[in-house]
């Protein structure tokens, strides 16, 4: 077996070793629906400790707290969301994301970001005060604070809403909250001082989420959990990993906080959503990371410096809660446009983010001007080959020379005989000789690895991919080819296979099937090779491939028929372009040939 040879082999098998144990070893974990409900009586908000931890720590009210279901709300209507505000709290808790639907039905449920305390999974965002000076602890605002609508009536992007509440103690709290067009929400928090002596607070907002999320997908290749900016430094604890915290004795619960000196955020992400915390960048603020083991909550916060206020003034601080899709566009416009440093890599990019990032980019662009994500997948695979089109041409110079060289290696091979020194001796000086490198015609397959995979992430990580169509049956990129065999591509009045399911992988769909063809035509550019390890090796390799990427997302399985397609049309034309003269259909014959001798051999042999 000559070098060339080899190192082909080891190549694939590498590759082929990495994609079987990725799927068998981590695959993606469904995990039940917690059918258990909380009710704000039974569930008390845990309460959030003052700045200075010898002061005493805030409380909540004494008084039962009002159920989310029956206090007041203030609507909210963006091309966005639908949904309201709660005045108990002045909570964000009732959120939905009117553009997305939980699946490609037209009559599917919108989904749902936040919920109210009461129904499974509750999750919300809440903001208050902490006293530290010249104020009682149960004077101040906290989660379960009923706060009074004194102005506005609908928060919309043109039209803020201001709370207010009257501590009867000569201060007054307002939050004016305003939303963009996006996915941006900004809480104005604000406290009057209409004492005669200064007080001190200090202002917070918190995300509370009640459980882990029930559609928890738990596949290693993504993140979900809290994620957070400190000071330019990315940080990704997924839900395990958080109920794994020790006890910090100033949060008085499982904690884990950080100092942030000048820019940062928190927050939590999901596969396709996040809520994140962001005060203003610039200013010092506390990062704080909970879990309260008793009762199954996860909580994030961002505690703001201490707002010292004069008798007769009025101090403001400004915090913004993105809670919406992980639009790339709108992420990558917040970092940019409005200073949300590092924001960009809340999307989960993965170990290859410096390929993963300029990959999606150009998929973007190429989508914006096209208009389906789709065609852009196989501009995107014709552009990415131009890319690497000079390092492809001098791997397949190399391939034609070596087959130039094939007559030579035979003659050589019949002089060493078994003397594997003489012949390794000889093929070396024989690739030098004709500046041949045997090593050469390994790499499309090597920079093909890297470029594969960075791209499966991009599929499976960005919501842009979700959901998207391409043509007839194919109607979301993100998920596996829905035709099937076994009702012959739709034709036959019965539906496919669940995805997922033992029959889906065996009976699987067009375009995994065009996959196994397009690998299987590739190979037949040059003959079989004469050591039978190897015929059998490359015999099977595109048909074991074909089953393997069947479950795997039709845009991944697109990009690898149009990069199948390409390489073998550069691959022909540069073979001929030096003289080699590949006979693909030749090659075809002799292949079922050999299969239809092997048989019959078999066949006389009783086997």
């Amino acid at each position: 077996m000559d070098d060339q040879n080899k190192n082909l082999i080891l190549a694939t098998v590498l590759s082929f070793a990495v994609i079987v144990g990725w799927t068998t070893l981590f695959p993606p974990e469904e995990l039940p629906v917690d059918p258990t409900t909380e009710t704000a009586q039974t569930l008390e908000d845990p309460t959030l400790p003052t700045a200075d931890p010898v002061a005493p720590a805030a409380t909540t009210p004494t008084e039962a707290p009002e159920p989310a279901s029956q206090a007041p709300r203030v609507a909210i209507e963006t091309s966005e969301f639908s949904g309201s505000i709660s005045l108990l709290g002045g909570r964000i808790d009732d959120l939905a994301l009117t553009n997305y639907r939980e699946t490609i039905d037209e009559d599917a449920a919108i989904v749902r970001l936040l919920k109210p305390v009461g129904e499974p999974g509750a999750y919300f965002a809440s903001f208050g005060w902490t006293a530290t000076d010249g104020i009682d602890p149960t004077a101040v605002p906290g989660p379960d604070t009923l706060w009074s609508l004194e102005s506005g009536d609908t928060l919309t992007p043109s039209n803020p809403v201001t709370l207010s509440w009257d501590n009867g103690a000569g201060q007054i709290f307002r939050t004016e909250i305003s939303v963009d067009d996006a996915f941006m929400f900004t809480f104005a928090q604000s406290i009057e001082n209409a004492t005669s002596s200064p007080i001190a607070a200090r202002p917070y907002g918190l995300l509370r989420r009640h459980g882990e999320p029930a559609d928890l997908k738990n596949f290693f290749i993504l993140h979900e959990g809290m994620v957070r900016m400190t000071d330019g430094e990315l940080e990704e604890t997924g839900y395990d990993d958080i109920t794994e915290y020790a006890v910090d004795p100033r949060e008085r619960t499982q904690a884990e906080r950080l100092d942030v000196t000048e820019s940062g955020w928190i927050g939590y992400t999901d596969h396709y959503w996040m809520t994140t915390l962001i005060p203003d960048q610039g200013t010092p603020f506390r990062s704080t990371s909970k879990y309260f083991d008793s009762r199954d909550l996860f909580q994030a916060e961002a505690v703001m410096p201490i707002e010292t206020v004069a008798a007769g003034d009025t101090a403001t601080v400004t915090t913004r809660l993105f809670a919406g899709a992980k639009e790339w566009e709108a992420i990558r416009d917040y970092e940019e446009q409005e200073g949300v440093v590092g924001f960009l890599d809340s999307i989960d990019w993965g170990w290859f983010f410096f390929l993963t990032k300029p990959i999606f980019a150009l998929l973007h662009y190429l989508n914006i001007f096209i208009g389906n994500m789709g065609w852009s997948i196989l501009a995107l695979t014709v552009t990415l080959k131009i890319i690497v089109l000079p390092l492809a041409y001098k791997s397949y110079v190399s391939m034609a020379k070596m087959k130039e060289l094939q007559p030579e290696m035979e003659k050589l091979k019949e002089r060493a005989g078994d003397d594997k020194q003489a012949m390794q001796q000889g093929m070396m000086k024989l690739y030098k000789d004709n500046k041949v490198n045997p090593a050469a015609g390994c790499l499309p397959i090597l920079l093909q690895i890297p470029i594969f995979f960075s791209l499966y992430k991009v599929i499976f990580v960005t919501i842009e991919l979700r959901h998207a169509p391409w043509i007839g049956w194919i109607k979301d990129l993100s998920a596996p080819d829905p035709s099937s065999l076994i009702n012959l591509f739709g034709l036959l009045p019965f539906a496919a296979p669940e995805p997922g399911s033992i029959l889906s992988l065996i009976f699987i769909g067009i375009l995994p099937i065009m996959l196994g063809v397009s690998m299987w035509l590739q190979q037949k550019l040059n003959p079989a090779p004469t050591d039978p390890t190897q015929q059998m090796i490359f015999a099977w390799m595109p048909w074991v491939f074909m089953f393997m990427l069947g479950s795997f997302a039709s845009g991944l399985v697109l990009y690898w028929i149009a990069n199948n397609i390409i390489t073998f049309t550069q691959q022909y034309a540069i073979m001929r372009s030096h003289g080699a003269k590949p006979d693909v259909f030749g090659n075809i014959k002799s292949s079922l040939k050999k299969r239809s001798a092997t048989a019959e051999t078999d066949k006389k042999e009783g086997k």
